[in-house]
């Protein structure tokens, strides 16, 4: 038994180099999207995440940073996750070769769950994820040594390490409770069946569950010590700490605010999707046969079927409670992330199978040594196709597609600005570079949904000189309640400053319409009194390359925060076009057709620089050729007019075939070319 036990360590000992081996290389060397950002600057300025908080993955990414000075603060904790992932598929080889002896099978869970898509792919960022699958994989292990302990101390121990590590894993990911919830009964259960369990018992393992949850003691203290210039919400209160430890902002027990349409069978139909092309079919039926053997098998029955439950569990309360639209991209990538608690078990199944079926070969067949080697050359085909799949989406090594957008958005404004940030891409992003690396310290970031929390002027305002809040928060329903204010009482209270909204503002409060008008600077809006007199010919050179952007157009995933940004960077350049296009169809006079004649020539310049561009660009165009065309077209000619529009109306609706106005395009296409014929027949007639 102790060789065995020695193997199976030396073996996962292997797997989580080799793992490391090829994460490493892949690591994200800048900041990555999504709440990457965030995480990252709570950790440089020790302040607290969004709900729940996170602290034990702040503390350890803060002490990643300092282990680590010499490389960049989104480098060295996306290093961290990397490890993270890499010792969590430890933790799956060394279930399996506890509950089925050393061998292929558990080199296929820990490999398989690490060189799947979704798992590798989170594995190169700063994100939550991969600390929660260190858990997944140490629960999976502390249970199946529960199960396989030889003596009453045995039990005991691992029980107490169990209920410490559940403690610990609820101050990471909460979606880890569903598999907690259902392991407490199972080792009360397994105790009480062997006369183990005592009051005494119970309340030592409640200590230890307890002990588990002390890094939540970070969050009051961090609110309390108010040094962090980015921190969410006030934990000095008890209301204020379940508030954030409930989510009660986002919405307990669900992803977001809003409710979707999203049913609970087509979320759970997409999971099964996500299982049949990220893990295999083949993988599926391994998993399949794991559970059946297992259950013949009276020293594993009890395991296998624990974590069929845990699976079991987690999709279907999941399901119900995903309030996310995953028909949208880049939402169905904030949903399947959360499918990788699921992954590990179906994992660890599948590595059952495997191990379960090569030992039955070998009992009822003999040739141990054949089938055994079958299983080592399948589990080497199997995770050699998946390497070899998901390398090139995953190998996120030269990816530094945000960390250039926030740049170019801080180095746009002028000194000294306020940035209001909207929304997860520039927030996140810009957060970072400016308080991570100290880019343009001058400017000022606040958050324009956080300025309608209570806590965020209090706490906040202090770590903001020069900005003034006129109020306590900032509503933008009812903004004459007491304590409030508008979006115009803040324009006009920082009226020294330079104010930009990224990316534009939230809906809601129309106030600032009334005394400021918004002036697109590419990703941003500038916010200027309505007094200012409005140079379109300035504001066109101004504008015009105001961005060093080289991302080709379409050249990421649709479900990545990439092609969020590199989508902002492209339709940033039609923004000052649109803009006066808006501008001329509300003028009246002399001053209408010079406006349409500065967008059309803006739309024509961007639109003849690329070869791919936004299909709504063609719409534009050709719209702004027409308008032109009927404002008297200053120059241009008619025919030519006709001709653009025309041109660019139709590949439009070859780029676009179902858009709702295509059947009026059409028709407005046909009448162009009508009326083109006949522009060229009177110039023919005319002598």
């Amino acid at each position: 038994m102790a060789a065995e036990h020695r193997a199976s360590w030396i073996l996962t000992g292997t797997v989580v180099a080799c793992v490391a081996a090829l994460y490493v290389p892949c690591v994200q060397r800048t900041v990555p999207g999504g709440d990457s950002g965030e995480l990252i600057t709570t950790a440089c300025e020790l302040g607290v995440a969004h709900p729940p908080g996170y602290p034990l993955f702040t503390l350890l990414a803060h002490l990643t940073m300092w282990l680590l000075p010499t490389l960049a603060p989104a480098h060295s904790i996306n290093l961290m996750c990397s490890l993270l992932g890499a010792a969590a598929s430890g933790g799956l080889c060394i279930t399996v070769c506890r509950l089925a002896g050393p061998g292929p099978g558990g080199v296929l869970a820990g490999g398989l769950f690490a060189v799947s898509r979704l798992t590798w792919q989170w594995s190169m960022v700063a994100e939550v994820f991969t600390l929660n699958n260190l858990f997944v994989g140490l629960l999976f292990f502390l249970t199946a040594s529960f199960h396989c302990a030889e003596n009453t101390m045995q039990r005991r121990k691992i029980a107490h390490w169990g209920a410490l590590c559940c403690g610990l894993g609820l101050c990471n990911q909460h979606t880890l409770v569903l598999y907690v919830l259902v392991i407490i009964p199972w080792v009360l259960y397994q105790l009480y069946s062997q006369k183990e369990l005592s009051l005494w018992g119970l309340v030592s393992l409640g200590l230890c569950f307890l002990a588990g949850l002390l890094p939540y003691i970070y969050l009051p203290i961090s609110s309390y010590l108010n040094t962090a210039r980015w921190s969410w919400g006030d934990q000095t209160t008890l209301s204020g700490l379940l508030t954030h430890l409930l989510r009660t902002e986002y919405g307990t027990f669900s992803l977001a605010k809003a409710e979707s349409s999203v049913n609970m069978t087509t979320m759970l139909q997409a999971h099964l999707d996500h299982c049949l092309v990220e893990l295999s079919t083949p993988v599926l039926v391994l998993a399949g046969v794991g559970l059946f053997l297992s259950s013949l098998d009276r020293t594993c029955r009890s395991v296998s079927w624990l974590l069929t439950t845990m699976v079991g569990v987690y999709s279907v309360f999941f399901a119900w409670r995903a309030n996310l639209d995953i028909n949208r991209p880049l939402l169905l990538g904030v949903v399947e992330r959360f499918w990788l608690q699921s992954d590990a078990a179906v994992c660890v199944l599948a590595g059952l199978g495997l191990s379960r079926t090569l030992s039955d070969l070998e009992r009822r067949q003999g040739h141990g040594r054949l089938w055994k080697t079958t299983g080592w050359v399948l589990t080497a085909a199997l995770l050699g196709h998946m390497v070899h799949t998901n390398h090139r989406e995953c190998d996120q090594s030269s990816n530094g597609v945000v960390d250039r957008f926030g740049r170019e958005l801080l180095a746009s404004v002028p000194r000294d600005s306020i940035i209001l940030t909207r929304g997860d891409l520039p927030g996140n992003s810009l957060r970072y570079l400016h308080f991570c690396e100290g880019v343009r310290p001058d400017v000022r970031l606040v958050d324009q949904e956080m300025m309608t929390y209570s806590w965020y002027v209090a706490k906040l305002a202090q770590h903001h000189p020069g900005v003034h809040f006129p109020g306590l928060w900032w509503d933008p329903v009812r903004p004459e309640e007491k304590g409030t204010f508008s979006l115009e009482g803040f324009l006009s209270h920082n009226s020294q400053r330079d104010v930009f909204a990224c990316i534009g503002l939230s809906d809601g409060d129309p106030s600032w319409e009334r005394t400021f008008s918004r002036w697109p600077m590419g990703v941003c809006d500038y916010l200027v009194p309505v007094q200012r007199q409005f140079d379109p010919e300035e504001w066109a050179e101004r504008t015009r390359n105001i961005y060093n952007w080289s991302e080709p157009h379409n050249s990421f995933h649709p479900g990545s925060w990439e092609r969020v940004a590199n989508e902002e960077m492209w339709q940033a350049r039609m923004k000052t076009a649109f803009f006066l296009f808006d501008l001329a169809e509300r003028m009246q006079g002399e001053g209408k057709a010079r406006l349409f004649e500065l967008s059309y020539t803006l739309y024509k310049e961007i639109v003849e620089a690329h070869s791919d561009y936004p299909s709504n660009w063609d719409k534009n165009l050709a719209l702004a050729c027409e308008r032109l065309l009927r404002s008297g077209h200053r120059g241009h000619s008619p025919d030519s007019l006709l001709t653009c529009s025309t041109q660019h109306f139709s590949v439009y609706l070859v780029k676009e075939p179902t858009d709702p106005q295509a059947p009026a395009i059409r028709s407005a296409v046909s009448h162009l070319l009508k009326e083109r014929s006949r522009l060229r027949e009177s110039l023919r007639q005319t002598p």
